[in-house]
């Protein structure tokens, strides 16, 4: 029988255990987000770093296939469907190369787009 592997406890945790590959561009994707959300609560929800103001805000991933960035909203993405087409997508989901970060004006307004969503549902 194999060993569950324990979550990691904080973001910096996190980023060890991923992808080399992976980590730069979610350094820059966390930044994006802090700078966007700078009230929001950084924590590990579901083994990934989490994003939490009046709710669920955002999260990221990475496996070694590609990164993921987590709406937690279908909103935002279906908002945005042609400008996320080069992406593979899923409803609160996209995932991208990690040589081919999101744009940050493009994760900027997500991010503004769950805050909005959080605040409405107070």
């Amino acid at each position: 029988m194999s060993e569950k592997k324990a979550a990691p406890r904080d973001v910096e945790t996190y980023l060890a255990t991923v992808p080399a590959q992976a980590v730069g561009a979610l350094r820059d994707l966390r930044a994006l987000i802090r700078a966007a959300a700078p009230e929001a609560k950084e924590a590990i929800s579901n083994g990934v770093p989490t994003y939490k103001l009046n709710g669920p805000l955002v999260s990221f991933s990475a496996t070694p296939r590609h990164c993921a960035f987590y709406v937690m909203s279908p909103g935002p993405i279906a908002a945005r469907k042609a400008e996320l087409s080069a992406y593979d997508t899923a409803p609160s989901a996209i995932r991208f190369q990690p040589n081919q970060p999101l744009p940050a004006a493009l994760v900027t307004a997500i991010v503004q787009d769950r805050l909005a969503e959080n605040r409405a549902k107070r």
